[in-house]
């Protein structure tokens, strides 16, 4: 995984420091580089300057040199609050107090409760509020942090933070704490939305069910109801045809000039006309026989 450019650009401003205390055998000495690397550009991580023997060695020295060591702690992962509750620390030049206060900010951005304009103002020892938006804006063009000032909310909205605080001694098993109970909160949250899951799938299986029986039984009443239809017609059919008379064909009646013709051949040969005349002709039928009658 890639460093952060920001943390690496403070380990490398460090690295000349490091090599330095090689050299800073003396109380006085260490005293002075922990000076110059709290004072210099870039500087930000010190734990690593803060384990080198020259500089571990302040701790033990004399109260006048040991001071030094525990400034040089505060840097690391202390804040301006530490700082000020010991009054016997070293004075802060200018670019000691102002690089204090940035890690300061980059400590207090871990909590967005801090970030009102009251809070961090008293946080921070600053006199006003154009003084602690000066504050910000340095502190974000050095690329510490990435933030926006709403001066309506009398807020500062940070949004990232770069990873340039060292931990505090002791601080590794809170920090174990405090991942272990949100690994367990990510877990049930997974097994939350696991069966949220399980309960939405299983619920579409159900519908899809319910839907192939309604297109199922949508279907059986349509065969239904064609099959019902066919049988009404055969019904039909067959009380249409017991109901034929002798005049019928097909269930149809041939019509009233069929059985006048019949009757009509009934009286031709009555008549003694010939069984084939055709009715409506000039010389056959009824009309023609009465025509040679009384001719």
């Amino acid at each position: 995984m890639a460093m952060d450019p920001t943390q690496q650009k403070a380990l490398n401003a460090l690295e000349s420091f490091i090599l330095l205390s090689k050299s800073a055998t003396s109380p006085r000495s260490a005293a002075d580089l922990v000076n110059q690397a709290t004072s210099a550009p870039n500087t930000y991580v010190f734990a690593e300057l803060l384990r080198t023997p020259n500089i571990s060695a302040l701790k033990t020295a004399s109260p006048e040199h040991a001071q030094y060591h525990t400034l040089l702690e505060i840097f690391a992962w202390g804040t301006w609050a530490d700082y000020s509750s010991h009054p016997h620390l070293p004075p802060l030049s200018d670019a000691q107090s102002h690089k204090l206060r940035q890690l300061t900010l980059l400590s207090l951005s871990t909590s967005p409760s801090s970030l009102t304009y009251p809070h961090l103002l008293t946080a921070l020892s600053l006199p006003t509020v154009r003084a602690l938006e000066d504050l910000v804006i340095s502190t974000i063009y050095s690329g510490l942090l990435t933030a926006k000032l709403n001066t309506q909310t009398q807020r500062v909205d940070v949004s990232s933070v770069s990873p340039l605080r060292d931990l505090r001694p002791g601080s590794i098993p809170a920090l174990q704490s405090t991942l272990g109970a949100w690994e367990a909160r990510c877990g049930s949250v997974l097994d939350h939305l696991e069966n949220q899951i399980k309960e939405v799938k299983q619920k579409a299986m159900e519908r899809r069910k319910r839907e192939l029986r309604d297109d199922a039984a949508v279907e059986n009443l349509v065969q239904e109801a064609k099959t019902g239809g066919m049988r009404l017609q055969d019904e039909r059919g067959k009380f249409l045809g017991g109901k034929r008379g002798p005049g019928e064909v097909g269930g149809s009646m041939i019509g009233a000039s069929g059985n006048d013709e019949m009757d009509l051949d009934d009286g031709e040969k009555a008549m003694g006309m010939p069984r084939g005349a055709k009715r409506g002709g000039s010389g056959g039928g009824i009309k023609g026989a009465a025509k040679r009658f009384m001719g």
